[in-house]
């Protein structure tokens, strides 16, 4: 599964009801049958193994501690949602992004931008340019860096960085094109030398030494990790090495030592259920934000979508046929979405085209980010924290011209 079982507001039960199932089939552990979190691209799951979140487990604070020499912050951090609340207050100062296209890929899009403009300083590491480039700080700086595909040399000679895939294989990526400027540091350089000049002799880290062969810093990691003995040397065969899933081997890292069970009630009282039960006049869609085939995340390469019959504009939502004729409505007419929230805020996006689709009556999609407008901050899953964009009460209307008086009857007149 991925973001479509995610990006909901009980998507963590959703997940633990899936591995319920896979655990009384015996599925776990079993080759070929158990589950398969897609955790993205781009080392995202390695990102996680290195232990890059919010709130950090103590132990490895106890050995980031021991093997760098100094004392790690203890309190939690924020995740994305809570890091633009923070911008919002006033409270988050100063937004460093290693990649990515912040502006663009984060829910509440206005609200988003709103909490960038407040900040002291915008930074972003980056190989490409991108709108959150123009929704800055009160001062922003642009940062280019090498990228994957370009050879990153440094004092023993050219580099390779090392990748986690969502098998949980670890291997090495080495670039093998001249870089597109004699000027540009990879991404660790510029971490490295903004450490070294923030931190000067306050640091015991030999942050400029590391960052001369990327083995040097593999050896720390080896330091922290304990998955991680030989590193370099088992990253030097062909295909690199698998991380161990003590889960596939049926060995439960538990309090009982057995695999444990959560049970859940099936939610009744969701976001589309309080706002139907708000807006008893009109007929209250959940809407999905997806992506289409000319799409790689927020890097938007054409206007189609084959796989949906689209071609030459994203500005489309898809409906069923018989949601169109009972809002008076026809397949290819321009219509407006709001959310139904009740907070007080008006969320909207406008000038959507109908599209007549096999999906299930009283459902929209849409593609992202366009539609990243609809998405609340606070609406986001149970204990994960993500944001919850396939999961959207919104109210459609026909888009109104200006100086039209014409309107969409969206009153609910059935099941």
């Amino acid at each position: 599964w991925g973001m479509g079982i995610t990006q909901h507001q009980h998507s963590v039960a959703t997940i633990q009801m899936i591995n319920n199932l896979l655990l009384l089939r015996g599925n776990i552990g079993r080759p070929g049958a158990g589950s398969c979190p897609v955790r993205g691209h781009s080392n995202v799951q390695g990102d996680r193994t290195m232990g890059i979140w919010e709130k950090p487990p103590e132990a490895l604070l106890d050995r980031l501690r021991d093997v760098f020499g100094f004392e790690p912050p203890r309190t939690p951090g924020v995740d994305v949602v809570e890091s633009i609340k923070m911008m919002l207050a006033g409270r988050g100062k100063v937004f460093i992004a290693l990649g990515g296209n912040f502006a663009a890929a984060t829910p509440d899009t206005y609200e988003t931008w709103k909490g960038l403009r407040q900040c002291d300083l915008t930074v972003h590491v980056t190989t490409k340019l991108n709108r959150s480039h123009i929704v800055h700080g009160r001062e922003a700086l642009i940062l280019p860096c090498l990228g994957r595909t370009e050879i990153d040399v440094q004092a023993a000679g050219p580099q390779g960085v090392t990748v986690e895939d969502s098998m949980s294989m670890v291997h090495i990526s080495s670039g093998i094109n001249p870089p597109a400027s004699e000027h540009l540091l990879s991404e660790p350089a510029i971490v490295a030398r903004l450490a070294a000049a923030t931190l000067g002799a306050r640091s015991q880290t030999p942050w400029l030494w590391l960052i001369e062969d990327s083995d040097r810093i593999r050896d720390k990691i080896e330091a922290v990790f304990d998955d991680f003995f030989d590193f370099n040397e088992r990253i030097k065969k062909p295909g690199g090495f698998r991380l161990r899933n003590t889960a596939s081997e049926r060995e439960w890292n538990t309090a009982s030592r057995k695999a444990t069970f959560y049970a859940h009630a099936v939610p009744l009282d969701t976001p589309v259920h309080r706002a139907r039960a708000r807006q008893l006049d009109k007929v209250v869609f959940t809407l999905f934000t997806t992506r289409s085939h000319d799409q790689y995340n927020t890097t938007i390469y054409g206007q189609d979508d084959r796989y949906r019959g689209v071609f030459g504009q994203r500005r489309v939502v898809f409906i069923n046929a018989a949601d169109i004729k009972h809002l008076g409505l026809r397949d290819g007419d321009s219509v407006d979405l709001n959310t139904a929230w009740g907070d007080g805020i008006e969320r909207r996006a406008d000038r959507f085209k109908l599209v007549a689709y096999d999906i299930p009556r009283g459902n929209l999609a849409a593609y992202y980010p366009e539609t990243n407008p609809l998405v609340p901050l606070s609406s986001i899953a149970i204990a994960a924290g993500t944001p919850t964009s396939k999961s959207i009460p919104v109210i459609l209307a026909a888009h109104v011209a200006a100086g039209s008086t014409q309107q969409a009857d969206t009153t609910f007149a059935g099941a």
